[in-house]
């Protein structure tokens, strides 16, 4: 039997930082189904996931290498806040459009943008996107997180909840507040939707 199999996680990540990777390995293959769910869980894509959960590892060794591991005994968590925060990044950094759905289940962006409209209301709504963005960008992290689970992840306020550790109202407050946050700075900068 493999010696690095019966170690725990963090004689494990010690090992690792001694240069065994084989360690590191082992580590992975006791969390890797978790960490997976949990990524898929966010994204509700498997390619997606899949693609992430390799950043996601990277950064991991990046983090232990760089002994920036400081949750002794706690390795899984930490390395799901990572996934999750990993996750977080990526939907603001494509700047995903909310999806608006129509009675008949159809994305609302998609049809405005097949339909007939001038090519100064499509540079319009571009830039609008984008000014939301920076305005989302701004919030607190608590209420930007929220907003963009929610509205770019489309994640339900009970799968937010779950993913940040806190409770669904807390969560509808935060985005609540979040919310009000955005119209108050869209008032002070004279935009409107």
């Amino acid at each position: 039997m493999n010696k690095t199999v019966q170690l725990n996680d963090n004689e494990l990540i010690v090992q690792f930082q001694q240069g065994n990777t084989r360690a590191f390995d082992a580590l992975i293959d006791r969390h890797q189904e978790r960490i997976y769910n949990a990524i898929l869980f966010m994204v509700k894509d498997s390619y997606l996931a899949e693609d992430l959960i390799q950043d996601i590892f990277i950064k991991i060794i990046n983090n232990l290498k760089q002994n920036k591991y400081n949750d002794e005994g706690k390795f899984l968590p930490w390395a799901l806040r990572i996934a999750h925060n990993f996750c977080v990044d990526h939907f603001r950094k494509v700047k995903r459009t909310p999806t608006i759905k129509t009675s008949d289940d159809q994305d609302l962006f998609e049809i405005i943008k097949h339909s007939d409209h001038p090519a100064d209301y499509k540079m319009t709504r571009t830039q609008t996107h984008r000014n939301i963005q920076e305005l989302v960008d701004l919030l607190p992290e608590e209420q930007r997180e929220i907003i963009v689970l929610r509205h770019y992840a489309n994640l339900s306020f009970k799968e937010i909840a779950q993913m940040t550790n806190c409770s669904i109202n807390t969560a509808l407050g935060r985005m609540r507040y979040g919310l009000i946050n955005l119209r108050k700075m869209m008032n002070e900068r004279g935009m409107s939707l």
